[in-house]
């Protein structure tokens, strides 16, 4: 048995969760996610808590690592509904800057011209100011998935650290080209 798929889920108010067959649905205040299970699986609640066990004893191990993948993403869908899930974004350099324009995030990354990006549905992109990027979202995978993409536009160089950066990300700089003598 895994660790992680051991571990009770603590269930806040207004939390449901469902099994029906092989998909699992989990529905709050902030939404609904659903996902598939394998089939040997089942969620077992009780009493404020859930778990997720494997139906059958496993010999070789197979079912051990689905039972921490599923125990993750079961814990994942209901953080998710309950609290929901952001990362930030920062730009570092001269002239770097992002807009919301209606639904669409236009930025400026010293290319000739300006990046567009459509939040897909479920996403929240909010720019506080003209550095920050703020995308939130009830999806933990999805969230980290759009910040990875927008992250892509520029990436931080390794000589002065300009770029599209994590909020916390820590850019190991290089030395540059020292001049003869």
């Amino acid at each position: 048995m895994s660790r992680i798929g051991k571990r009770n889920i603590k269930l806040d108010a207004g939390v449901e969760v469902k099994q029906e067959g092989e998909t699992i649905k989990v529905k709050g205040p902030k939404g609904e996610i659903t996902f598939k299970v394998h089939p040997e699986f089942e969620v077992i609640p009780s009493d404020g808590f859930i778990n997720i066990r494997p139906n059958k004893e496993d010999k070789r191990g197979k079912l051990k690592a689905l039972h921490g993948l599923y125990g993750s993403l079961l814990q994942n869908a209901v953080t998710g509904v309950t609290k929901g899930f952001s990362k930030k974004l920062l730009l570092v350099g001269v002239g770097y800057k992002a807009q919301m324009q209606g639904t669409k995030l236009v930025l400026a990354l010293g290319y000739s011209h300006p990046v567009e990006f459509e939040a897909p549905e479920g996403i929240t992109l909010v720019c506080a100011d003209q550095t920050t990027i703020e995308i939130s979202g009830i999806r933990k995978d999805v969230v980290g998935q759009v910040a990875a993409q927008i992250r892509e536009a520029r990436r931080p160089e390794p000589y002065k650290g300009k770029g599209v950066r994590y909020e916390g990300e820590v850019i190991k700089l290089k030395a540059g080209k020292t001049g003869k003598k």
